[in-house]
């Protein structure tokens, strides 16, 4: 925000007030209240939510008589950026947007400050016509920035002439402390969290050292570097991991955290011996990037009413399954967070703790300590909760444990490696727990997915003939089947505007619009669900133990939407596309 005189700041506030887009009597309760705490006037208005930072830049600019630039949703071209340095732009938040007759156009979130602009000026080489934006326009802007892999080549080449001058067995320490290293695995980590990437795979080859990044679920290779610098950046990460840098022939598992881009992102670390050297695949939870809203998640319609009737008894399991890295712990942490309440005592048993919460007390798996899931839940049970969440039920033991806290009056959630949601009532069989109390303490099951949704800049066309069949195929019966049935239909499953059943497969679908920002087409991702609400009638299928087949039957009877079903219904509501879900959830029936 813009340091302004108390003139200039009081002809910002009656210009907001004279166009109504500030309401007097709010702006002198809280104009009453600084003359008594000092507080800066236009600050303490925009912190009690009278007008907002947006609209202080439009009438400071209109007031000074100075352009302004609303950047928002408008993408700049990487070399006009590189105009500035990143780290220059986010210190004087400042950005370059473009040139106009000699002049380096520059948005600032501050004109009114000469000595910035001047040294800006001398820094580029250029006049700068400074213009006006918002600290959220300005923070979009940098937020576009690209990695520079620069850092990375620099890197490369001071740890081969590091190598040339000493054998990297002999001092491998002092290799791996070097800065340039530091800077390249720096580099690495802020293109990962930057673009939003679960992992980061750093794996060698026979004659280089490949790094890919996960975004979105799939796999993507960002570089290639020369297998001299594999001993250097693989110790580094030890070394930050606390692992023995020394030790090549068995796995090792470790975790730090690095600052990136003002907030802390934790690091599972996870390195095994192969053919080449060593892979090192480092897991990033980045906590502040995951709405912790089921409905945001991508559950809706008869899926959500059925996981919240789940969760609003007061005891009984509410368990996901999923395989690794398709949200179950998400989808927990949101349910968990449907029930937090000062009045409830809710405990998790987790490895690792993902999400930090407050007012849950959350417990961190130390196999190396003796504290495992089974002797962990032991212990919480005694601690009086109402709630129990374990991070993952992976032995009987512990499947065991859950089913008595669940019978003994507690609500417990969990999750489990299974394909489907039906698959995980034969898992718990196979795991030792007694029919009868599978279906006496089991509350809802959820199966679950993730799908890329198509970005923002999206197209829509026509469904291809094998599309079509698809469609039909897998959702034609839940389909509207008339004009007048679209409305109910649509509310029940919770997609809006669902085309009606055409037999000719006349549907129109979306695809996303493939740029640098997303690859395929593609940005973020949603969850597919199937949940079954265990009643009695799949009560007795499991004291019969059914197959998994027969128990999705009966609850598809009852409504449940599958995997494949949600996915299909996601594609024809815009939200991701046919050849996605087939990608992910193809094996659904």
């Amino acid at each position: 925000m813009a340091l302004l005189t108390r003139e200039t700041q009081d002809k910002v506030i009656n210009l907001l007030v004279s166009e109504g887009l500030a309401n007097p009597t709010m702006v002198q309760e809280v104009v009453d209240e600084v003359s008594k705490t000092k507080q800066p006037l236009i600050a303490a208005l925009v912190s009690k939510g009278v007008i907002t930072n947006r609209m202080v830049s439009h009438a400071t600019a209109n007031v000074l008589g100075v352009p302004y630039v609303e950047l928002e949703n408008i993408t700049i071209d990487q070399d006009t950026l590189l105009n500035l340095p990143q780290e220059i732009s986010e210190r004087t938040m400042a950005v370059a947007i473009g040139e106009a007759n000699g002049y380096l156009v520059v948005a600032m979130v501050d004109v009114t400050n000469v000595q910035s602009t001047d040294y800006l000026s001398t820094l580029t080489g250029k006049p700068v016509k400074a213009v006006m934006s918002s600290e959220e326009g300005i923070r979009y802007v940098l937020s576009q920035y690209r990695a520079d892999f620069s850092n990375v080549d620099k890197a490369v080449a001071a740890s081969n002439k590091e190598v040339q001058q000493q054998q990297v067995s002999e001092d491998v320490k002092t290799i791996t402390q070097d800065s340039p290293i530091s800077k390249a695995l720096t580099t690495i980590l802020e293109f990962a969290v930057k673009s939003k990437a679960s992992d980061i795979h750093i794996e060698p080859l026979e004659e280089m050292l490949v790094i890919r990044c996960r975004i979105d679920g799939v796999l993507r290779r960002v570089m290639e570097l020369p297998k001299s610098v594999e001993p250097a950046l693989v110790s580094r990460i030890k070394i930050l991991a606390n692992l023995k840098i020394d030790e090549h022939r068995i796995p090792q598992d470790g975790q730090f955290a690095v600052l990136v881009a003002d907030k802390e992102v934790d690091l599972r670390i996870a390195i095994a011996p192969v053919v080449w050297g060593e892979q090192v695949v480092i897991r990033i939870l980045d906590k502040t990037g995951t709405p912790l809203e089921v409905e945001q998640m991508g559950m809706t319609g008869h899926a959500l009413k059925m996981v919240l009737d789940g969760i609003s008894k007061p005891n009984g399991m509410i368990l996901t399954s999923g395989p690794t890295g398709s949200g179950k712990s998400t989808t927990l942490y949101a349910l968990i967070k449907k029930i937090k309440d000062e009045k409830i005592n809710i405990v998790t048993l987790e490895d690792p703790v993902e999400y930090k919460m407050d007012g849950v007390n959350q417990t961190q798996v130390n196999i190396d300590a003796g504290l495992t899931f089974a002797s962990g839940l032991r212990s919480i049970l005694r601690q009086d909760p109402d709630v129990v969440m374990v991070g993952e039920i992976r032995d009987g033991e512990t499947a065991q444990l859950a089913v008595q806290a669940a019978l003994t009056g507690h609500l417990v959630f969990s999750t489990l490696h299974t394909n489907s949601a039906a698959g995980i009532l034969p898992r718990l069989l196979d795991m030792g727990i007694e029919p009868f109390l599978l279906a006496s303490t089991l509350n809802t099951v959820i199966g679950q997915r993730l799908v890329r949704r198509v970005s923002d800049k999206k197209t829509t066309y026509q469904a291809s003939e094998i599309e079509a069949h698809e469609i039909n195929q897998v959702v034609g019966e839940l389909l509207p089947q008339s004009s007048s049935d679209v409305a109910k239909v649509s509310e029940d499953l919770g997609y809006p505007g669902l085309p009606v059943f055409s037999k000719e497969g006349k549907y129109t679908l979306t695809q996303g619009v493939e740029d640098v920002d997303t690859p395929g087409g593609f940005k973020g991702r949603a969850g597919l669900y199937e949940t079954i609400m265990v009643d009695e009638e799949i009560q007795k299928l499991l004291v019969a133990q059914a197959t998994s087949s027969d128990i999705m039957k009966v609850a598809k009877a009852k409504g449940t939407v599958t995997m494949r079903q949600d996915g299909m219904l996601k594609a024809l509501s815009g939200i991701t596309t046919v050849s996605e879900v087939n990608r992910v959830a193809s094996d659904i029936a």
